[in-house]
């Protein structure tokens, strides 16, 4: 009998769906990728490569596609995606859709299971948090600084026994996984991080992980929008401990130069998800009456320096 999940779309094949395609497929399942820029690169050489230290894991065999429609339907679609190429996930995700297929976004911020409930029905829509440290190197290769885990849930509620087959199906291939039973809880624990990381590297004028940490200034402002994160959660009834603040700040300077995915876009000239992992959780704090002033400086710093040139004078 074949087990569940064993075959896998992944939708937006870079950092991210690189690193957990190639560690699906190593782990035995049927995984496809959908790229665009590195597909040439990636057929020639017949796999994508994910390096974590010394260990080198390899998606062979694995399909490479450059178009969903070429793919056909999956148990498992992953959508690794930007969240600002969302507009067109629905035309991407249709193709990929069978009676039973479950669909597991891994975007950043607030607001991604919503968008994705409303493409292709909450029944179908799982979450998931990605505490990882993984850059792309190279067309179709990744090294991973730090692997962490993933933790994930349903959207519709509580986690079931397909979010349980899910994670078995991860930690079959070597990865970590813990599960929610409120996908909201976990996506404000995970912006404790990409908050101030993501948005100091690139305010601070470009700057890696390690140099946010030697500044005393920057390191003050790392925790003062840690603690702003905590409380806006603590207004949805979220729970942010400052032992959980201390340990995402201490999990921080052993990734030495680490440049956080946002830095990588803004590098690159992509558009950067602004709106997701800072305006969403600035308006949905000024809503409940919370201030946030160190993200709301933040959040205004990044809409100017992440203007695309086309929008430029």
């Amino acid at each position: 009998m074949q087990a569940p999940f064993s075959r896998i779309a992944v939708v937006g094949s870079g950092a991210l769906g690189i690193y957990y395609g190639a560690r699906l497929a190593a782990g035995g399942a049927e995984v496809r990728f959908l790229m665009r820029g590195d597909l040439a690169a990636v057929r020639v050489r017949g796999t994508v490569i994910a390096r974590v230290g010394a260990e080198v894991i390899e998606a062979r065999p694995a399909g490479f596609f450059g178009a969903s429609a070429e793919m056909g339907p999956a148990d498992l679609v992953l959508v690794t995606l930007k969240a600002t190429a969302n507009a067109a996930l629905g035309e991407l995700l249709a193709p990929l859709l069978g009676k039973d297929t479950a669909v597991l976004t891994l975007q950043n911020g607030l607001g991604p299971d919503e968008a994705l409930a409303e493409l292709v029905g909450p029944e179908r829509v799982l979450g998931g948090l990605a505490f990882i440290a993984v850059n792309r190197i190279a067309p179709g290769e990744v090294f991973c600084h730090h692997p962490g885990y993933v933790t994930l849930g349903e959207f519709a509620g509580p986690a079931t026994e397909r979010t349980r087959a899910v994670a078995a199906r991860f930690e079959a291939s070597g990865m970590r996984i813990r599960l929610t039973d409120c996908l909201l809880d976990a996506r404000w624990h995970k912006l404790v991080w990409n908050i101030p990381f993501n948005g100091l590297a690139i305010a601070a004028g470009g700057l890696t992980t390690d140099r946010l940490c030697a500044d005393p200034i920057l390191r003050a402002n790392v925790m003062e929008l840690m603690r702003e994160v905590q409380q806006g959660a603590a207004a949805f009834g979220v729970t942010i401990t400052d032992d959980f603040l201390q340990q995402q700040y201490d999990v921080t300077p052993p990734m030495g130069a680490y440049a956080p995915s946002s830095l990588v876009d803004f590098r690159a000239g992509r558009e950067v998800e602004v709106e997701m992992i800072w305006g969403e959780p600035l308006r949905r704090a000024r809503a409940a009456g919370v201030a946030t002033p160190r993200l709301a400086e933040l959040y205004e710093a990044l809409k100017k320096a992440t203007v695309p040139a086309s929008s430029s004078g």
